[in-house]
């Protein structure tokens, strides 16, 4: 019996794309997942993809009780830790709750680790740990900063690791960087499903796409940038979950701790998102440019030279095969997994 991969928050979007990355390479993932901002009902859309449904524990990564007893049932071979809150706008709003589940879920997973004698871990970044970038594309060692609690929580995460590698030099340790992940599963099965209005791009425009909102708004037509919306990194969300694999292929393999940069190296601005959805679906979708968003940049977009050297790995997925997929999953589920 294969030791499972523990995947925190494994029933989200990108955890249960993941998932499925995982069994394709021979790998048994094991989720465990609050379902505060997700549906079980995507590890049952994983198994009719891959044939095999994950173990599934419900339960919250603050709760060091559970943790303990899964670690020593399970005995995982190493953790991929997505579990977290990640709306900026939210973050604003309620610190506490993205200090509280971000950081203190992550620390009571790593003391869980730690008792465990499991020193493996596969850490869910971002790329707002680099705040608003002096230059693109950005590199792995441009400096750090944050511009609002979402990106702060997930720095102050980074540099816990680094202390704790530091500490104990016996931990396997991949702080992975991901840029703007979109698009859904080819199959349409399994796809982004957000709680509420969406925060993300993608997601707005294929629900004004399928007639749940009445038209797209763009925060900000007066960047500087060529037609004045931002420009963000794209990445195909089965290119990111790839990733991991490559991630852990490469963590199992060698020791140490590494810090890669997801992205295609590729900047879109949102005008050519519509655009390039328009084209796919058929037809043009209302929106309408309004003010800035607080905590948003005008630019980024990742150097992903590191990753391919290190890993292997790069995006392969273009903008119109990102869009095909986000636009069958939204065709087949509507509503979403409800």
């Amino acid at each position: 019996m294969t030791q499972p991969i523990l995947v925190t928050g494994g029933a989200g979007y990108i955890g249960s794309h993941t998932c499925v990355a995982l069994i394709e390479s021979g790998h048994t993932p094991l989720v465990l997942d609050n379902l505060c901002n997700s549906s079980s009902e995507s590890l049952e859309r994983v198994r009719r993809i891959s044939g095999v449904r994950p173990g599934f524990v419900e339960g919250d990564v603050r709760d060091a009780a559970l943790l303990d007893r899964v670690l020593a049932e399970q005995r995982p071979q190493a953790v991929i830790h997505f579990a977290g809150l990640k709306a900026v706008g939210e973050s604003v709003q309620q610190p506490l709750e993205y200090y509280d589940n971000n950081v203190g879920g992550t620390v009571t997973l790593l003391q869980a680790m730690q008792r465990a004698g499991l020193r493996n871990l596969i850490f869910s970044s971002s790329a707002t740990v680099y705040g608003d970038p002096a230059s693109v594309p950005i590199r792995e060692d441009f400096p750090r900063s944050a511009t609002n609690p979402y990106g702060r929580s997930k720095l102050m995460i980074e540099d816990v690791l680094g202390d704790l590698y530091r500490a104990d030099p016996a931990w396997r340790i991949a702080r992975l960087r991901y840029f703007n992940p979109v698009g859904a599963h080819p199959s349409g099965l399994i796809g982004e499903d957000p709680r509420g209005v969406p925060n993300n791009l993608l997601p707005y425009i294929t629900q004004v796409a399928v007639g749940r909102l009445s038209r797209l708004r763009i925060f900000g037509g007066d960047w500087p940038t060529p037609d004045g919306t931002g420009v963000r990194d794209f990445i195909h969300v089965m290119d990111l979950a790839e990733g991991h694999v490559a991630a852990l292929r490469h963590l199992l393999a060698h020791e140490g701790m590494f810090t890669v940069n997801l992205g295609t190296g590729q900047g879109c601005s949102v005008l050519q998102m519509v655009q390039a959805f328009e084209r796919c679906c058929g037809r043009g979708l209302p929106y309408e440019i309004v003010q800035r968003r607080a905590g948003d940049i005008a630019e980024c977009w990742a150097d992903p030279a590191q990753a391919q050297r290190l890993l292997n790995w790069k995006a392969v997925r273009d903008l119109d095969t990102i869009c095909a997929d986000a636009w069958r999953w939204q065709q087949a589920n509507p509503a979403g997994y409800a």
